[in-house]
């Protein structure tokens, strides 16, 4: 579990994973970034309760890295690795479905739905965004789906043996880190397997701007990974980049000589709006409301993410 700034979910993330009904061997490594909340003190206080909990040091508090340093601190003689984030949510069954889908399917990779919930209404309106299509696209791992290999699931829990063939997560991606490392292990013959039995709780981002600065990321490494690995761009990935280009030149045409211009925007808030209402229609009219708020951050952040970025990473082996 990389670890930073998570002094208000960490200790039950944990304790969600301690609670888990698998039978075996289970050892729990916290990979610890700088944080300047109480993270620390917390893991300090789980590994005193439970001796099933390590942590290891993580001093640039990348996500890559500390996954990294976490899987290079567990113990040699596990034969899987499940991935957990400080914000992440296992139900009690997690780790033995994980397990027993990694045997029957022989794939090198499995997980399940990133099941976005909230307790205020900001947070659950954007959890009602991201388990749409209209918010993230047809995803399996965001909206569901039937069993089967998938380009990339939520979290992972992988064969020890594949990570190692592809050398671990490339620690040069902040963002998208996840996508790139299941590109590679199916570029190695390997396969990724999405099962709609492994859910798990996600606590969304608590307001626009960090929601915001979230799809920003995203969108910006996104484009690095479609420039490290040419030919995987899709539609899903495309259309936030086109959407802001498409607004931008509405709205300069409408102000600018033809008032036709604004049908973009216009039509965009609309679309917005009737979808967000409708997405949001079972969790009350507060939600409901602040559902197009959230679509319309997620798709514009993303795609100006995507259309700024500069980051290169080389092709050369690491």
């Amino acid at each position: 579990m990389p670890v930073l700034n998570e002094e208000l979910h960490l200790q039950e993330a944990v304790e969600r994973v301690l609670a888990q009904d698998y039978q075996g061997q289970l050892d729990v490594v916290l990979a610890l970034g700088p944080s300047t909340d109480a993270t620390d003190s917390i893991a300090a206080q789980l590994t005193a309760t439970d001796p099933r909990v390590r942590t290891v040091s993580n001093p640039t508090g990348r996500t890559a890295a500390g996954l990294n340093a976490a899987i290079a601190a567990a113990n040699a003689e596990s034969e899987f690795i499940i991935r957990v984030d400080g914000h992440a949510m296992f139900p009690t069954n997690y780790i033995s479905t994980a397990v027993k889908t990694l045997q029957e399917t022989g794939a090198d990779n499995v997980g399940g739905v990133m099941a976005a919930e909230g307790s205020t209404a900001f947070e659950r309106a954007v959890a009602c965004a991201m388990r749409s299509s209209l918010g993230v696209g047809a995803a399996a791992f965001h909206v569901g789906g039937q069993s089967g290999p998938a380009p990339t699931v939520y979290l992972g829990a992988f064969r020890r043996s594949a990570l190692i063939r592809v050398g671990g997560y490339d620690e040069r991606f902040v963002r998208s880190q996840d996508w790139e490392m299941n590109f590679r292990i199916r570029q190695s013959g390997g396969q990724v397997w999405f099962t709609p039995e492994m859910e798990v709780s996600y606590r969304p981002r608590p307001s626009v701007a960090k929601l915001g600065r979230q799809y920003f990321e995203y969108g910006r490494w996104r484009r690095v990974v479609m420039r490290r690995h040419r030919g995987t761009a899709s539609f899903r990935y495309l259309a936030p980049p086109a959407l802001v280009v498409a607004l931008v030149l509405g709205v300069v045409v409408g102000i600018g000589w033809w008032p036709v211009g604004w049908l973009v925007p216009v039509g965009y808030a609309a679309a917005v709006g009737i979808g967000g209402l409708w997405i949001g229609r079972r969790q009350g009219l507060a939600v409901a409301l602040t559902v197009p708020v959230a679509l319309a951050t997620m798709h514009c952040a993303w795609g100006a993410g995507f259309l700024s970025s500069r980051i290169r990473v080389s092709q050369d082996s690491f």
